[in-house]
This record gives structure tokens, C-alpha cells and sequence, in this order.
């Protein structure tokens, strides 16, 4: 029997720290692009104009989440699967993918180009929340809660990687694992597939020259400090001369054609240059917040579609940031993984303010009175998906 509910006030600190990134993320997306944008297209709002258009459709896509609620997408959960599937398939056709920098990613629309990998990560979770909670305590299972959902993952992952966008294939991965430990599966069942699946990742890797190019960038970046260790190099370099309090707002100098892609994946860094560890902190502060919140509004879900869902959406967030900063700071390998909320690129802000509006969405209805044993009995996977 579904928990009875009521509706609470929208959680003001989860919509705060959401929209706090998007106003920075929009301050620091000019800063960043402008002396580009003018060098390129001869207009230095060329960018800002349109991640400001992408941050007003963000706005859309919180709100339509907010008026749908979370349990609607309960239904919608093989549909957006579909449909995520063939803009995979659809943007690796010659003619109609659109290829930027050796990966084709984007599929270009009259006005806009989308890439569909960025949905498929929301419509994964979103299915998997619905898969999870509707299998129950079969989720156990090798052959009901565990091989289905790896095969399907797997299709996922060979497209992205057929991009190619390694990035990607690793978070619907992440994404994977991190529901089905939540769900209950056997610890052994991911355990061994995760030791199946390392001389598989060595092989992509190993196997791919740019790939190995940025492993040697990570290893060492100052002995390859002019060729495939200059991002790295340069990166470190931008967030260094920071210092404590930064060189001020718009006084950067690394983005005058020294960082490569300062806009986008190294956003971060440039963060750090001008407004310094207090501006790294800031950000680090705020994307903690929305894991906390996001955390919390999972667990208040009355049910294990909503607390799926949400600790998906949460994961999601965690995932993005946490591999981003770690790029930006040289502990992890270069991957092309945007900052939420900050970073440049229509799709990304669009969709991860759209999985904002479905925490929200969760958060704004509360279960009075949650007992311990009736939260482990949600976590367990007991209980309905909502119709």
C-alpha cells in the first residue's frame, strides 16, 4: 500500500544551490569565452547568449518536471529509453551526427544542436528506477535483477563508446552499479563483473592512441608539458595563480588562448584563477549541498521508485562534478565530462536542470513520520511504483 503523503514547501536550499551555479555558471561562461567568442564569430556574447537561452530552457524543464511530478515518468520510463537509444544510433549516421574534434556526439537541429548522450543519462536512471522498484526482492536474482539490466547497459555503453565518448559509457556504468547496490543486489554479482570488466576497460584504452595520450598526460603532465600534457599543464597552472582570493572577475589571463576549451571542460579551473580557493570552495560547497539534499529528498520518498530516481538524479550531479574538478586538478585522466550547471553546452544545462526539477519534485512531497524499519523496508525495494 502506497505511504500517504502530504505536500511540503519546495526545499528552498536544493532550488538555491541549483540556481546559484546557473547564475555563476552564466557570469563565468563570458568571462571565460569572450575574447574567444570575438576572435571567432566577431560577437564576444556569441556563447553567453546561448547557454543563456539553454539556462531559460532549463527553467522549462525544472518547472514541467515540478507540474508533471516524479511518479508520471514512472510510465515514461521505456519510452525516453527508446528514444535515447535511437539518437544514439541516430547521430552515428554518417551525414547526420555532427562531429566536433574527432567524437561524433551531436545530432544538429534548425537552431541548436542536441547531444544525446547527455539524456540518455537521465532517461537511464529514470528506467532503472522504474526496473528496480518493479522487480522488488528479485532483484537478487542473477538472471531477473542483474543480467537483463548489464546486457542493456551494455548496449548503451557500445554506442557511447562508438562516438567515441568514454565519459559517458563509465557514468551509465557508475549509474548502473550504484542503483543496483542500493537495490540489493549481490555484492558478488558486481564484484565480478567489475573484475570481468577491467581487462576490458585496459583493452579500450591500450588499444586507442588518444586515449593512451591522455593517460600519459595524467601520469606526467609537465614532462609532456608541449604536446598531450599541455591541458593538463595548463590547467594546473590556471587554477595555481589564483591564489587564496583570485585575480579578480574577468581578469584571467589563461583563457587569452592558453587553456584550450576554458568554456566547457576546464571551467573549473578558470573558476580558480579569477575568483580564487574562496571561488573553488564556494563551488565545491554548493554541489555538496545538492548531494546532501538530494540524498535527504530521496530517503523522504514514500516509495522505491521516488527513492531510486532520486538517488540516481543525485548520483548523476556527483558523478559530473566530482570527475570534472578532479580533471581540472590533474587526479584524473582528461575526460570530456561538463561541470553541471556551470560549463558551457546547451543539452548538459537543459537536461541536469531538468533532473534538478524531478529532485525538487521529491522533495516537495514528504512521508510524516518515517520509521527507520519502514525506510530499510523502501531501500529493501518493498512497496509500489506509483501508476
Amino acid at each position: 500500500m502506497r505511504s500517504e503523503q502530504r505536500p511540503v514547501k519546495l526545499d528552498s536550499l536544493l532550488l538555491g544551490a541549483v540556481m546559484t551555479l546557473v547564475g555563476l555558471g552564466l557570469v563565468m561562461v563570458y568571462s571565460a569565452s569572450a575574447i574567444a567568442a570575438q576572435d571567432k564569430v566577431g560577437d564576444g556574447l556569441y556563447f553567453l547568449k546561448r547557454q543563456a537561452i539553454a539556462a531559460g530552457l532549463g527553467v522549462g524543464a525544472m518547472s514541467l518536471a515540478l507540474a508533471l511530478g516524479y511518479r508520471r515518468l514512472a510510465r515514461l520510463a521505456y519510452p525516453l529509453l527508446l528514444l535515447s537509444v535511437a539518437m544514439l544510433v541516430l547521430v552515428l549516421v554518417p551525414g547526420v551526427g555532427h562531429t566536433v574534434y574527432g567524437s561524433q556526439r551531436w545530432l544538429r537541429l534548425p537552431g541548436l544542436s542536441v547531444q544525446p548522450a547527455e539524456i540518455a543519462k537521465v532517461s537511464w536512471v529514470i528506467y532503472l528506477a522504474y526496473s528496480l522498484a518493479k522487480k522488488k526482492e528479485k532483484v537478487a536474482t542473477f538472471s531477473i535483477g542483474f543480467l537483463p539490466h548489464l546486457l542493456l547497459a551494455g548496449v548503451l555503453v557500445v554506442l557511447c563508446m562508438l562516438q567515441p565518448d568514454f565519459g559517458s559509457a563509465v557514468a551509465l556504468l557508475f549509474l548502473l552499479f550504484t542503483l543496483l547496490f542500493t537495490a540489493g543486489t549481490k555484492l558478488s554479482y558486481l564484484v565480478g563483473s567489475v573484475l570481468v570488466a577491467i581487462p576490458i576497460g585496459y583493452h579500450a584504452v591500450a588499444s586507442s592512441p588518444y586515449r593512451m595520450k591522455r593517460i600519459l598526460a595524467f601520469m606526467d603532465p609537465w614532462a609532456h608539458r608541449k604536446d598531450v600534457g599541455y591541458q593538463v599543464a595548463e590547467s594546473l597552472m590556471t587554477i595555481g595563480s589564483g591564489g587564496v582570493h583570485g585575480l579578480g572577475l574577468g581578469d584571467g589571463r589563461q583563457k587569452l588562448f592558453f587553456l584550450p576549451e576554458a568554456h566547457t571542460d576546464f571551467i573549473f579551473s578558470i573558476i580558480g584563477e579569477e575568483l580564487g580557493f574562496l571561488g573553488v570552495a564556494l563551488v565545491v560547497l554548493l554541489f555538496g549541498v545538492i548531494i546532501w539534499r538530494g540524498v535527504r529528498a530521496s530517503l523522504s520518498a514514500g516509495e522505491p521508485f521516488g527513492t531510486y530516481l532520486g538517488l540516481g538524479m543525485t548520483s548523476l550531479f556527483a558523478y559530473h562534478a566530482v570527475v570534472n574538478m578532479c580533471v581540472a586538478t590533474g587526479l584524473l585522466p582528461t575526460k570530456g565530462l561538463t561541470l553541471p550547471f556551470l560549463s558551457y553546452g546547451g543539452t548538459s544545462l537543459v537536461v541536469m536542470m531538468g533532473a534538478a526539477g524531478v529532485l525538487l519534485s521529491i522533495g516537495a512531497t514528504a512521508v510524516p513520520a518515517v520509521r527507520p524499519e519502514a525506510r530499510s523496508r523502501v531501500l529493501a525495494g518493498q512497496g509500489q511504483v506509483a501508476a
